[in-house]
């Protein structure tokens, strides 16, 4: 195996075998706010752009579309709608599960983006349909999305 440099993107060398990377996933900025306000408060938080009034869920730092510097931050609420959705048959091992899951990306009112969760409580699901999450006990939270335990049918 060679340890010079790719300069050419044509010339591609590829290994046998497993990578192991040893590094660590921070979440910046933008990240630790949001799960801090998962865990904290019971907040699904998103950032305003001063200029396109674009909300951004999950948090950015800048705005897509004009690169303005996002620090307004804003309660989008527990209530959302499922956008689309996927029934998982299998868990992460490959072993068939007792009772299907779904999971489905949530988009919330008059924000751009959304996050994908689990939806509980139901044995269907559809398209447009509104949900709200439901938090963890706060003692029992970590910063991070599974703070939100599920996404229930909304009333």
């Amino acid at each position: 195996m060679s340890l010079e440099k790719i300069t050419d993107p044509f010339c591609a060398r590829h290994w046998i075998g497993d990578m192991e990377a040893d590094y660590m996933y921070t979440l910046g900025v933008a990240g630790e706010r949001f799960f801090k306000e998962l865990k904290e408060n019971g907040r699904i938080m998103g950032v305003k752009c001063p200029r396109c009034n674009i909300v951004y869920v999950p948090p950015k730092m800048y705005c897509e579309q004009c690169f303005s510097k996002l620090e307004e931050w804003v309660d989008v609420g527990k209530k959302g709608v499922v956008h689309t959705f996927t029934i998982a048959t299998i868990d992460i091992n490959g072993s068939r599960l007792k009772k299907p899951e779904i999971y489905a990306f949530i988009r919330f009112d008059g924000a751009h983006g959304g996050i994908i969760h689990k939806i509980g409580e139901v044995d269907t699901v559809c398209i447009g349909m509104n949900v709200e999450a439901v938090f963890k006990l706060q003692n029992e939270r970590k910063a991070s999305i599974n703070d939100i335990a599920y996404f229930k049918p909304a009333e």
